[in-house]
C-alpha cells in the first residue's frame, strides 16, 4: 500500500500500534474469565464486562478510522476478518448499550481476538517491517 503522506503513514501505524495494545489488555483482563457467568455473578465480573465493552468499542472506533485512513484499501487485502462486524459491534455496544448480550461479547473476546491480533501484527509487518 502507498501512503500520500509521511501524516497518514505515521497515522496508519498509530492506530494499529493502539490496536495491538488494546487487544492486549483485553487478552490479559480476561484470563481468568472462562464462562459467562463469570461477567454475571459478581461486581467484580460485571466491572470486567463493562471494561471489555469499552474497549470493544475502542475497537471497532480504530477499525473504522484504520479503514477511512487508507480510503477503504487496507482492510479487504485480508478478508478472513469480518472488519463490518468489528465495526458494527462498536455501534451495537455505543449505542445500545443496555441490550448488549454478555455472551456476545465473551464469545468475542474468547474467538475473535487473537485472529485480529493476528491481522494487525500481519498489516504491522507488511507496511512497517523496515520502519521499526
Amino acid at each position: 500500500m502507498e501512503f500520500e503522506s509521511i501524516e497518514q503513514m505515521q497515522m496508519v501505524y498509530e492506530t494499529l500500534k493502539n490496536i495491538n495494545i488494546a487487544i492486549t489488555r483485553l487478552e490479559e483482563r480476561s484470563l481468568n474469565i472462562h464462562s459467562v457467568s463469570d461477567y454475571m455473578t459478581s461486581s467484580s465480573g460485571m466491572e470486567k464486562l463493562d471494561a471489555a465493552c469499552m474497549v470493544l468499542i475502542a475497537l471497532g472506533e480504530s477499525v473504522k478510522t484504520l479503514d477511512k485512513l487508507t480510503e477503504k484499501k487496507l482492510l479487504p487485502t485480508y478478508p478472513s476478518i469480518d472488519w463490518k462486524g468489528i465495526m458494527g459491534v462498536r455501534d451495537i455496544i455505543a449505542h445500545h448499550y443496555f441490550e448488549v448480550d454478555p455472551d456476545a461479547v465473551f464469545n468475542i473476546v474468547k474467538n475473535d481476538l487473537a485472529t485480529l491480533k493476528q491481522a494487525i501484527n500481519y498489516f504491522i509487518n507488511q507496511l512497517f517491517a523496515k520502519q521499526e
